[in-house]
């Protein structure tokens, strides 16, 4: 009884061993998404996207993965770009119809000189001690070599030469906690940013950014604007618009408690919030109220573009759609 006991041991022995074993060679290697391409997918127009840009006429789309999509039909169908990584993408901005950014985790910054159909690597954390690695979040370009980008925990990277050379810029910024840095925009004549408790800076003449008086201290998660309108929105349907640079700010009548998420302006001049739970919101009279948009799906959005016919193209965690402004 004894050996047949420990021949039932012995057998048990083998077989865990031989199923830990099997388990260890099924088990894929680790892949660094900064070293593998962005896989191809019919249903990357379903899949999260964060940012969006005008590329001329051309839309794009930037998202989770490491997907980049465009549409040269107003979004009614989408192509996916080649991309060198699979690193979540966050934002992406455009100078005219060719030259334009993606930024995103892992540090990453992308670049495309052919309206946004392949991109090239120009940076990432694994590469810079300094950044450790941390999200890049905004991106914004003057014309084609002047940009920067900015990130979690108060990550800024600037650049004169179109993203060739990029190098650390905080200095520039009064950020002295290193909150972080949500957007980075262009309104009107000035580039502002916005941030985490209440950060809100503009660029000055000496290229340095300075911080404005907040009127709110929660997080804001964009800006948006035109001419001498500027509007910072975020948290729990928080939205202040400004109409002299950012020295005073009035709070807007938003009618929701849920965050606001992106911003755009219509050819009317029309000022656009949407929001994490599938608002849209419209305002005329440059920010002080807003009005709902009836949508027949809403959707969540991170990310919005104004349309030539009206309507707003929106990124979201369900990926892009297509909805009335009006």
């Amino acid at each position: 009884m004894k050996q047949i006991a420990r021949n039932v041991r012995r057998a048990c022995a083998c077989a865990c061993a031989a199923i830990l074993l099997q388990g260890a060679h099924a088990a894929p290697a680790f892949i660094d998404p900064l070293d593998a391409p962005a896989v191809p997918s019919p249903l990357a127009q379903r899949a999260p996207v964060n940012g969006l840009a005008a590329a001329g006429q051309r839309l794009v789309a930037a998202g989770q993965r490491g997907h980049i999509l465009y549409s040269d039909d107003r979004g009614a169908t989408w192509r996916q770009a080649r991309v060198p990584v699979s690193a979540d993408l966050t934002a992406i901005a455009f100078v005219g119809s060719l030259q334009g950014w993606a930024v995103g985790h892992d540090g990453v910054v992308l670049h495309s000189a052919d309206a946004g159909a392949s991109w090239t690597r120009q940076a990432d954390g694994r590469a810079d001690p300094q950044g450790q690695g941390r999200p890049l979040l905004g991106v914004w370009f003057d014309d084609d070599r002047n940009g920067m980008a900015v990130g979690a925990f108060g990550l800024a990277l600037c650049t004169d030469d179109g993203g060739a050379r990029w190098r650390h810029c905080e200095d520039l910024l009064d950020n002295p906690n290193g909150l972080h840095l949500n957007a980075v925009r262009r309104v009107g004549g000035a580039v502002y940013i916005a941030g985490e408790q209440g950060l809100l800076l503009k660029r000055g003449a000496d290229g340095r950014f300075a911080a404005l008086p907040s009127p709110y201290k929660g997080s804001f998660f964009g800006l948006a604007g035109k001419g001498t309108t500027v509007l910072a929105f975020g948290l729990r349907g928080n939205a202040y618009a400004s109409g002299d640079g950012g020295q005073n700010w009035r709070r807007a009548q938003t009618g929701v408690q849920t965050g606001l998420t992106a911003g755009a302006v219509l050819n009317d001049g029309a000022l656009l919030l949407l929001s994490q739970a599938g608002h849209v919101l419209r305002s005329a009279d440059g920010g002080a109220t807003f009005a709902p948009v009836r949508q027949d799906r809403p959707a969540p959005a991170a990310a919005a573009l104004a349309l030539p016919d009206g309507r707003v193209l929106v990124g979201g965690p369900r990926g892009l759609q297509v909805q009335a402004a009006h």
